[in-house]
């Protein structure tokens, strides 16, 4: 209940700030009137949902390829001393390059499909995930080692049993991180290169001043985000038997 009076509270003032600008005589092509913005999410119902359909498909991808990446990098170093000390600074290394120097590289070689905005995506989400499930599979506490190395053979049912269950926590915050990455990756990829896609849109909009129907996308790209981040706390609280 407190988190969403907190999120009232937030789109109140929003919704504040934004009628004032609008009423003290800022041009619509700047920022247009929320009543136009929903307007041009009705009117062009269609045109977003077919955008929208294209991004939220490049998020899934993205997260399908980041996680999955991320999960195996960090079972890796945390499997291994040796692995650990070759992949972890090739893995902060990949986090030194600006993703918007990076985007147009991939565009060149991946093409304007829909590969190069699932890897750059995939690029700025995969490090919080690895780093964070790493973090909990080296922190598992001792006593359960020693416990587990009683009751278990082989390594492998030691981090199913043990390891694995200890750094759930870990792995769903950075779930939660790779979430609201996705979409932010996905858009920076449209922008640079596309032909569909909700930054796609954004962007075209933007070059006929069509200002409110570039914030019926945003709104839509918030949308996606927030409910995927919404689906990840559902999985997180069967998983975990916690109350949030």
């Amino acid at each position: 209940m407190k988190k969403l009076s907190s999120g009232i509270y937030l789109i109140a003032v929003v919704l504040g700030v934004w009628l004032l600008a609008r009423h003290n005589g800022v041009p619509a092509f700047l920022l247009p009137a929320p009543q136009a913005v929903l307007e041009a999410l009705w009117q062009k119902r269609q045109l977003l949902a077919h955008h929208a359909m294209f991004t939220l498909a490049e998020i899934v991808l993205a997260l399908l390829l980041g996680v999955g990446g991320g999960v195996v990098l960090a079972v890796l170093m945390a499997s291994s001393p040796l692995l650990r000390r070759v992949l972890f600074p090739l893995v902060t290394a990949s986090q030194t390059i600006p993703v918007f120097a990076l985007a147009p590289l991939l565009v060149l070689w991946l093409g304007f499909g829909i590969a190069s905005k699932v890897v750059v995506a995939a690029l700025i989400l995969f490090f919080p995930l690895c780093l964070s499930l790493f973090d909990g599979l080296c922190r598992t506490p001792a006593g359960w080692l020693e416990l587990a190395q009683t009751l278990y053979p082989s390594r492998w049912r030691i981090f199913w049993r043990v390891r694995w269950p200890a750094a759930l926590p870990q792995f769903f915050a950075g779930l939660q991180m790779a979430v609201v990455l996705a979409p932010i990756g996905v858009v920076i990829g449209e922008w640079v290169g596309a032909s569909e896609g909700l930054g796609y849109l954004m962007m075209q909009s933007n070059a006929r001043l069509e200002t409110a129907t570039s914030f019926a996308a945003l709104l839509l790209l918030m949308s996606l985000a927030l409910l995927l981040s919404a689906a990840v706390a559902l999985v997180r609280k069967k998983f975990l038997w916690q109350s949030y």
